[in-house]
């Protein structure tokens, strides 16, 4: 088992598990909050978190075989997310948390099978202006970070409508 890839591996399953234990103990009103600037339910933020899981792995994937990132960029991403907040107004908990543990381990799965040589291959991105980036940092800036970033911004989100509460 290459290090490396262990040690990404084990901090994008601890900001998952982060991630399902907080929505875990989510009240349904506070799993249908929406976010005051974003507008997403938290729910529906959770359920965006798990979804991505195998995009994000296939991006940096396609990086480690060499192979740029093409037609990707912030207006896709972000045509992307309204379209899937649209189509999972509705998500459970149930059924996220349970996308979350399932796609979470298939990413980590993955990204164990890469060798430093794949984590080391940079290739050029459209998502950041074509500049070259490596695989790694494909996997840290999106699969590995995304669940600390979605849950920093839900904990604010909780504990600001608490106080206001």
């Amino acid at each position: 088992m290459n290090k490396r890839s262990n040690a990404l591996a084990e901090r994008l399953g601890q900001g998952a598990r982060a991630l399902g234990e907080f929505a875990s103990q989510l009240t349904e009103i506070e799993w249908h909050t929406r976010l005051a600037k974003d507008g997403r339910k938290i729910g529906v933020i959770v359920h965006h978190v798990a979804s991505v899981y195998p995009l994000e792995i296939l991006l940096a994937q396609t990086i480690a075989q060499g192979k740029p990132i093409t037609g990707v960029t912030s207006v896709n991403v972000d045509e992307m997310n309204a379209e899937h907040a649209k189509k999972f107004d509705a998500v459970t908990k149930e059924e996220t948390l349970e996308l979350l543990r399932h796609n979470s381990a298939a990413a980590a799965a993955a990204i164990r099978e890469l060798d430093d040589d794949a984590l080391d291959m940079a290739a050029t991105a459209s998502l950041y202006d074509d500049a070259p980036v490596t695989c790694q940092f494909i996997i840290e800036d999106h699969a590995l970070r995304h669940s600390y970033h979605h849950l920093a911004l839900v904990r604010r989100a909780v504990q600001s409508n608490v106080r206001a509460a």
